[in-house]
């Protein structure tokens, strides 16, 4: 492994080997390869994504210019294909719920915001045949929740592109956070079984579902509120109505466009409920950067098991940057720097000194911390 601060310093310090060979032991797999090791792979495809390799041949020609051992383009191609994506996606569990613990201590809200959503990545159909889409389209789809203080992904389920957002929404759900998602989120089981079960939400109403018993709630609007309607209700139609009486917001957006919320929170401003789901931008400028900035959808292989490795590793690469920005911005001394201009210079090695010195403390308080708990 290199020795400065790189991507893959990053992933040694909150990856560190014995939670490594703790998560492979949950799959009861053993690691015999001498050099293309389960660590050596991850080290591969996250230095795959950050860098946007082209290929695993490309890979295997200029990783060890930046530090990593070289591994034979065979022996890496075998590897990738045959290691089974659950256990990548369970050192994405692993190090992002870390890092979303990590991050929350900084936080003071009593109840965090979570955004809902997913992306579709298409790539031509002859690519993926079992994730057939859409037309000449083959498409693999990310459904996400998304905490939008610290900016990470909480959960991510991976499935083929024509899954459904709804049902697939509630297994993303979590009582601890607010519920933000848009229409493809809502059903009139679903916001009843909400308020029953004190799952607290925002959610886009569909254009066609009727309101019906509207009875107008007292505010005094603010003299620049966006806010146009605030009332309870019954919603659905007599074959199909809600049990419960509903709290609806009706407000305009950032392009002019009239929009409708359903929310369980009673004691905040309607202004601040319309505020929470303009918040949901955070989640789709999360999936723009992950598909601009980490080499997707360039898959280097065609299973199941190739394409969602390379995707959780680029998740994993994600959500170590992520963190090193958001709690460096929170510091004093290190000059402000975007998240995309952070990441440049973090991979050419050109951070300012003081990022540097933030970075060396905040890895040496890490390894310092895993040490305690290994004992």
């Amino acid at each position: 492994m290199p020795k400065n601060n790189t991507i893959f310093t990053l992933l040694q310090n909150f990856l560190p080997e014995t939670e490594l060979q703790a998560i492979l032991a949950e799959f009861d797999f053993v690691d015999t390869a001498r050099k293309c090791t389960v660590s050596t792979l991850i080290s591969y495809l996250v230095g795959a994504a950050t860098h946007e390799w082209k290929s695993l041949r490309h890979a295997a020609d200029v990783a060890p210019s930046v530090g990593l051992d070289s591994v034979d383009h065979s022996s890496l191609s075998k590897r990738f294909k045959d290691l089974d994506y659950h256990i990548m996606k369970r050192i994405f569990d692993v190090v992002s719920g870390k890092l979303n613990r990590s991050a929350k201590r900084s936080l003071s809200m009593k109840k965090e915001l979570l955004a809902v959503d997913s992306t579709t990545i298409t790539v031509g159909k002859n690519r993926l045949p079992w994730a057939l889409y859409h037309g000449e389209r083959s498409g693999i789809k990310l459904h996400v929740s998304f905490t939008n203080e610290s900016a990470m992904p909480l959960k991510v389920v991976e499935t083929t592109g024509l899954k459904h957002d709804g049902p697939i929404g509630e297994s993303l759900e979590d009582k601890r956070f607010i519920l933000v998602g848009d229409r493809a989120y809502f059903s009139i089981d679903k916001v009843d079984r909400y308020v029953k079960e004190k799952q607290d939400f925002v959610i886009r109403l569909k254009d066609n579902l009727h309101l019906n018993q509207k009875k107008s709630l007292k505010y005094t609007p603010s003299k620049d509120s966006h806010v146009t309607a605030d009332f309870t209700c019954t919603m659905g139609t007599s074959q199909k109505q809600t049990e419960k009486r509903h709290r609806v917001v009706e407000f305009i957006d950032y392009e002019g466009k009239s929009m409708r919320v359903v929310t369980s929170l009673r004691n905040i401003t309607p202004e601040e409920i319309a505020d929470i789901y303009k918040s949901r931008w955070a989640i789709e400028s999360f999936f723009r950067w992950v598909k601009q900035n980490l080499n997707v959808p360039t898959f280097f292989g065609t299973t199941p098991n190739a394409v969602f490795n390379q995707l959780f590793a680029a998740l994993i690469a994600y959500v170590l940057l992520n963190f090193l920005h958001k709690q460096g911005q929170k510091k004093k001394g290190p000059k402000s720097l975007s998240f995309a201009g952070f990441t440049r210079l973090f991979l050419c090695a050109a951070l300012p000194f003081e990022w540097r010195l933030y970075i060396n403390k905040t890895l040496a308080f890490y390894r310092k911390l895993h040490e305690e708990n290994t004992g």
